[in-house]
């Protein structure tokens, strides 16, 4: 569905961010703003700010800045439509439809979910009633608390033939809609339909928005045919494209809790009871493709959890040969295995939340489980064993798509044939152009270990080709076929645990800030949406906004800068103003200092600013061009690389000409 910004802008205009953010945040007035404490991370003062003036919360303790759709996104995880829908509802404002059609199918859907939502209250009646004491003892037997019961809204469905039927026919509802919504059986050789389930224990399905689209049902009697049955393909169910527990699990992993996929339906309520919210399963099936994007869009490494017999370790190789092909730089799975005979059901319930965690902390990684497989049971003295698991290695890491990807699980298998067999460092991955050299990398051959993490090597240097170590021995392997080459990149904020010194183009926009803080009335906004690298420049400028924030300033622009920084130094940034000076070099960036014309101040920092954006947009191409060139290195990536390089030359180029600004301030008289 798509919305046009005239829409957008009319839900924003109706809804004020106070009143979305406060149904989350408590919140006091303050003068014309509104604070509260940080909904996205624990804090004692407050923090958080909201503008209904400007349309715009913000978040000083974690840097977090949007509107209204922003902070539905935000706290509960939902995707951009989700917000919309959620926000318009609040507003009473009915949504545009694509098209006629769009519009009849949506109607015909909401239809549907109302009889599936009448259903789950006919299955909880009867399991709270006289027909469903049996079904209670089994829940109870299972350690299913009433309380647990209300929370997944169970049920259970009567052995009567036309319980449901009558229940949803008395409500109105056709027949037709039943038989669609798939809980009656029907068809041109059933004259009269019935109830899909009976004498079952009744799991409703949610989707990702909370609605019931589905059922699983749990046979009380033994020599029932299915033990588990599902409920059949409709318009709203689509069995492979939908998991358990998928609305709960969401907001969890949304919030830094594990996404942990167990098999089936008690697995998850036993997870959740002892405190993994995050907990799904498939629907009766094997995972699909479609669920395992699903999971990626909720974490970037799921944990798949399952039984630790032959049975279990069958189903997690199938899982890692259907993720291999899709894996993406970040993306992938860890793989946890029970104590042989136990399901999380079993192991939540015998050894409470701390069992539950040791499995989890032992977790393997995809390339554990892998190698592992490969060598399960197998003894490779002789050449043409090895060979053969080198090939079958070879064939697997072929099967990833990404190129990426696909180098370092090559690198990863090396590494650990290299280790098991004493072999020197040639290129097994069998199509790497001749550069052999792969980096160090991958695990022992056990599950339960994991890789040793990469450590970068010093800047600067791009191993060559297979010959750069041909006769090193097993402990001078080559490690690895190309390091950051660029000091920018090596410096920059992209470099995860590197820390950068104070750029001397931050350091100016924060200086301008302090001597001028009239441009916080105009460009907040702007401000607090500035990428900045270094952590004591990001906490400077939490500091200033929240200076203007607080403090209503009186008196001319020298009085408001020095009452300015009074704040941050009585706020405790008496060190990091110390560095700003340091790290601005030179005084001829004249409109940063104080006393500049309100015009020179102007054009100054919009220049900044704009080469601040660009220089921040080429560090990450300069990051994909030097990832392209060692994956791969061919005179497109080299000169790809070079024209990043020269675009970074110019922008520091053009910086310098903001040292000649200042006319309007009659520097150039007073300098003649």
């Amino acid at each position: 569905m798509r919305f046009t910004p005239q829409f957008l802008d009319d839900l924003r205009a109706r809804l004020p961010v106070s009143e979305v953010v406060s149904k989350r945040v408590k919140l006091k007035k303050a003068g014309r703003e509104w604070k509260g404490l940080s909904p996205f991370q624990q804090e004692k003062s407050p923090s958080f700010f909201v503008n209904d003036e400007k349309g715009f919360y913000h978040d000083f303790s974690s840097g977090k800045h949007g509107d209204i759709i922003n902070f539905v996104m935000e706290t509960d995880g939902a995707s951009f439509v989700e917000a919309v829908e959620r926000l318009a509802q609040m507003a009473g404002v009915a949504l545009p439809a694509a098209t006629p059609d769009a519009a009849r199918h949506e109607q015909r859907r909401k239809t549907l979910y109302d009889v599936m939502d009448l259903a789950a209250k006919f299955f909880a009646e009867t399991l709270v009633g006289r027909e469903g004491a049996r079904a209670r003892g089994y829940l109870a037997d299972r350690g299913i608390t009433p309380a647990v019961q209300l929370q997944f809204r169970m049920g259970f469905a009567s052995e009567d033939r036309f319980a449901l039927k009558e229940y949803l026919g008395a409500a109105g509802v056709p027949v037709n809609d039943m038989v669609e919504a798939g809980l009656l059986i029907g068809g041109e050789d059933i004259p009269v339909p019935y109830d899909r389930f009976r004498d079952r224990v009744m799991f409703p399905i949610s989707d990702v928005r909370g609605r019931i689209i589905a059922f699983g049902g749990r046979a009380l009697k033994k020599d029932a045919p299915a033990k588990y049955l599902n409920s059949p393909e409709t318009p709203l169910f689509h069995k492979g494209d939908n998991l358990y527990n998928l609305p709960m699990a969401r907001k969890a992993a949304h919030d830094g809790a594990p996404l942990v996929v167990v098999e089936g339906y008690v697995d998850v309520i036993a997870m959740v009871g002892v405190g993994f919210p995050g907990a799904v399963a498939p629907l009766g099936t094997a995972l699909t493709e479609n669920q395992l994007q699903l999971l990626w869009k909720m974490a970037d490494e799921p944990i798949l959890c399952f039984d630790g017999d032959k049975a279990g370790q069958k189903a997690a190789w199938r899982a890692a040969e259907l993720a291999l092909p899709h894996l993406k730089p970040g993306k992938s799975l860890r793989f946890a295995l029970l104590p042989e005979g136990q399901d999380p059901d079993d192991l939540a319930r015998s050894g409470g939340r701390a069992a539950i965690e040791d499995v989890m902390a032992a977790a393997g990684t995809l390339s554990d489980l892998i190698w592992a497989r490969e060598i399960a049971g197998g003894t490779f003295a002789t050449p043409e064993r090895r060979a053969a698991l080198e090939a079958r290695i070879n064939e697997l890491s072929n099967g990833i798509r990404d190129d990426v990807v696909k180098k370092y699980y090559r690198q990863d298998m090396t590494e650990r044939l290299q280790r098991a067999f004493g072999t020197g460092p040639k290129n097994y991955g069998g199509n790497n152009g001749g550069r052999g050299g792969f980096q160090q990398g991958g695990g022992g051959g056990g599950f339960a270990r994991s890789p040793r993490p990469f450590t970068p090597g010093p800047a600067g240097r791009i191993s060559g080709g297979g010959r750069g170590g041909a006769n090193a021995g097993p402990q001078t392997i080559q490690r690895g076929p190309y390091q950051v080459v660029s000091p920018q990149l090596a410096t920059s904020s992209i470099m995860r645990g590197q820390r950068s010194a104070i750029s001397r183009r931050e350091a100016l926009i924060v200086q301008s800030l302090i001597n001028h803080p009239w441009l916080l009335h105009d460009r907040l906004e702007e401000v607090a949406a500035l990428e900045l690298a270094h952590p004591e420049m990001h906490r400077l400028r939490a500091g200033i906004i929240a200076a203007f924030a607080h403090e209503h300033h009186h008196g001319d622009e020298a009085e408001q800068s020095e009452q300015m920084r009074s704040d941050l130094v009585k706020a405790g940034y008496s060190e990091q103003l110390q560095h700003v000076e340091q790290a601005v070099t030179t005084q001829a960036v004249w409109a940063a200092r104080p006393g500049a014309a309100r015009e020179d101040v102007l054009s100054t920092w919009t220049q900044l600013v704009a080469l601040h954006r660009q220089w921040h947009s080429l560090l990450r191409e300069l990051k994909d061009a030097e990832l392209a060139l060692g994956a791969e290195a061919s005179e497109t990536n080299y000169g790809w690389l070079r024209d990043v390089k020269a675009r970074l030359a110019e922008v520091d180029g053009i910086e310098a000409l903001i040292e000649g600004f200042g006319e309007s301030s009659g520097r150039f008289q007073r300098s003649s």
